[in-house]
């Protein structure tokens, strides 16, 4: 299916676009925000995007080819988005390159803290490097990082026609929740 996929290219631009708007539709999952902590404010969304993204890209960098190709094009639809949504907020394009090239240096810096973490299996590194990036440094990564390890899990199981088809495979972010076992309140919220 992939390789005649590729040779079409409106077809292919519409099974990235397919993937970029389940990514993004990740990254604006209620749970993030209610129960994950995730700031809801501009920088909490793109460092939700962010995330999101990283996890397929690290999924695309591992499957065969054409996955490198649908890696670039995920990255420039991402991008796209990035500069659309800046120039929605009234950035001029002088201001639109200036920050398009911060955001850039931001989004590879992270993915290279994340893929570090997880390919090392390092859940105490991945948790200070989400609670430092995602959440602000305010708060604990542990239920993000349970999250994004189950995440990456989730997708080191399908291939580039399931991410392509059905979409990535994310989990339900409220099930990853801190609960009272999970903190140590052994009160049950008893006061």
């Amino acid at each position: 299916m992939i390789a005649g996929l590729f040779r079409r290219a409106g077809a292919r631009r519409r099974a990235v676009e397919g993937l970029h708007l389940a990514v993004t539709t990740a990254a604006r999952r209620p749970g993030l925000y209610t129960r994950l902590a995730v700031p809801d404010t501009v920088e909490g969304r793109f460092e939700a995007l962010c995330l999101h993204a990283i996890l397929v890209l690290r999924r695309l960098n591992r499957l065969p080819a054409p996955a490198s190709e649908v890696a670039q094009d995920l990255v420039n639809a991402v991008f796209t988005q990035l500069d659309a949504s800046l120039r929605e907020l009234g950035v001029g394009d002088m201001g639109v390159a200036k920050r398009m090239k911060k955001l850039g240096a931001a989004f590879y810096g992270r993915a290279a803290g994340y893929d570090a973490a997880l390919d090392a299996g390092d859940a105490g590194a991945l948790r200070d490097v989400l609670a430092r990036n995602v959440l602000g440094g305010v708060g604990d990564g542990t239920a993000l990082a349970t999250y994004v390890q189950a995440a990456d899990l989730a997708l080191a199981r399908i291939d580039l026609d399931g991410l392509l088809g059905a979409g990535p495979p994310f989990p339900e972010p409220g099930a990853f929740a801190p609960t009272p076992e999970r903190t140590g309140d052994t009160t049950g919220g008893a006061a």
